[in-house]
């Protein structure tokens, strides 16, 4: 199912009572921060919350503010317009198994996969809702230098952008859509990279050593030239979750919205570059970034590891032009201890792309990436084991896998461990392990906003192997077994407790 707009997609939410409307001024400094964490550290995620009236210094916006609308389960499902994360993936991994039919029933199947496909590739149009409003900023952008929210002009100073914490450097664009591309290649990318506000015309670009568009950057300041970039927030809410999936380089992240919103991703050209932006997005915000400027200190960040990331040098971002829709919403989210939203969209990405770890290690039965291992930290893998030191390949193999280098921690348990009840897996870790026998320390790239380790960007790992060990691996003991109770005995006492409850005896 593909939405029209953010808008379209918080109707749904409000239809399927996930939404609360709140309708009394809120200020984007600091109050809807306070507000939508609340939530988020409700049961389940809590609600989504749609800011009718965000002020701006005291004024209020035209533009409401949206957050917490991916805080769930069921609303990180309905993002995808699907009724479980399941649903998307058994889709995507039966579409990965597909194999050259041998009768009629599975051509006609297979011509069903390929019908599904034909919306993956994104289509150019005209013109699009995102650029019902348009602004566009030359050489006479100095009059509008000191532009604040009473302007009638809409600059990055009177949108609503918040900021999130008390410690951080400013206001940040949170759930920015990103749009580069390889000038070699012209291959193009869409990424999620906070945006801080500097002006009404200059930002930060807080794209990391290992991002896409960080490689993308550095051909054009190798070259001098001029990198454009655009920036896009709203529309149909998969482009949000794919700006975040750990796709290979290489790959169109709109391909792979095309292919969960089962519809073709209308593409409109932006008219001070050209990159090309969804036609259906609320806010675009269209510039470049100079290689022959300074690189400017971006942060300090109230980031999603719990801590402040703290300042360092990015490029900047100019802004070219403005554009949104009449009816634009402001989507959001805030990152900080968790668990907070950030974690329903991680999970999301793991559960997606498990057939992806399955076709390289077909023993995986499951991944799970705790809260409190604020995405990659801490990483749980069951697996069917076979053969002694399996848990040990599995480790090498997921750290040479995209964005899971950067786990610091790796804990392998048995394929009847339930890795996504973190009680279930600490307990098999506690009991099954001996520390120096089972422990496999190594160093590898590590997270960019990683404060802990000695070195930026690289640092050490720890991966246990928490399985039932097998006497190749040096245990020479009896393994005893679980308790588990008889099930017989099980079935007569659930019997019996539902007779009591239907006579209240």
């Amino acid at each position: 199912m593909a939405y029209d707009s953010f808008a379209g997609f918080l109707r749904a939410l409000e239809s399927a009572g996930e939404l609360i409307r709140v309708s009394q001024p809120l200020a984007t400094e600091l109050e809807i921060t306070e507000m939508a964490d609340r939530q988020m550290k409700s049961p389940g995620g809590g609600k989504a919350l749609l800011i009718e009236k965000p002020t701006i210094n005291g004024q209020i916006s035209p533009f409401p503010v949206a957050v917490n609308t991916f805080g769930s389960h069921r609303r990180m499902a309905m993002s995808l317009g699907a009724e479980s994360m399941d649903e998307v993936a058994q889709g995507l991994e039966s579409l990965m198994k597909a194999k050259p039919p041998t009768g009629f029933r599975e051509t006609i199947k297979l011509l069903g996969t390929a019908l599904e496909l034909r919306h993956a590739r994104p289509k150019i149009v005209k013109t699009g809702p995102c650029q019902e409003v348009v602004h566009r900023f030359g050489d006479d952008f100095a009059k509008w230098k000191s532009a604040d929210s009473s302007s009638t002009v809409p600059t990055l100073l009177n949108l609503p952008i918040l900021k999130t914490w008390p410690l951080d450097a400013g206001r940040f664009i949170t759930l920015p859509c990103v749009v580069t591309k390889d000038p070699d290649t012209g291959e193009r990318n869409l990424g999620m990279y906070r945006i801080q506000i500097y002006d009404g015309q200059t930002t930060g670009m807080h794209w990391q050593l290992h991002k896409v568009a960080a490689r993308h950057g550095k051909r054009y300041y190798e070259t001098g030239q001029k990198m454009p970039v655009t920036i896009f927030v709203g529309g149909d809410p998969a482009y949000t979750f794919c700006a975040t999936a750990p796709l290979p380089d290489g790959l169109d992240e709109f391909l792979l919205a095309g292919y969960l919103r089962k519809k073709s991703v209308e593409l409109v050209k932006c008219l001070t570059n050209d990159l090309e932006v969804p036609s259906d997005a609320d806010f675009v915000i269209e510039g470049y970034i100079d290689p022959k400027e300074p690189l400017r200190a971006e942060g300090p960040f109230g980031d999603h590891t719990g801590y402040y990331s703290l300042a360092d040098l990015y490029p900047v971002f100019h802004v070219t032009a403005i554009t949104h829709r009449k009816d634009a919403v402001y989507p959001a989210t805030i990152v900080g201890i968790p668990p907070m939203e950030d974690f329903y969209i991680g999970g999301a990405s793991v559960k997606l792309f498990l057939p992806v770890f399955r076709m390289n290690f077909p023993e995986i039965v499951d991944i799970a990436l705790p809260a409190e291992g604020v995405f990659h930290n801490l990483v749980f893998v069951s697996i069917k084991k076979t053969y002694p030191m399996q848990a040990y390949k599995v480790m090498h193999g997921l750290w040479g896998m995209g964005q899971m280098m950067f786990a610091k921690y790796i804990v392998v348990v048995d394929a009847w461990v339930n890795v996504h009840n973190t009680s279930e897996t600490l307990f098999h870790l506690c009991a099954n392990t001996d520390p120096q026998r089972d422990s496999l320390f190594t160093k590898g790239p590590a997270d960019a906003l990683d404060h802990a380790t000695s070195e930026f960007a690289i640092g050490g790992k720890l991966g246990i192997d928490a399985t039932r060990k097998l006497p190749g691996e040096g245990f020479k003991r009896e393994w005893p077994p679980l308790i588990q109770m008889d099930s017989d005995v099980k079935a007569k006492i659930d019997l019996l407790e539902t007779l009591a409850s239907k006579t209240g005896s």
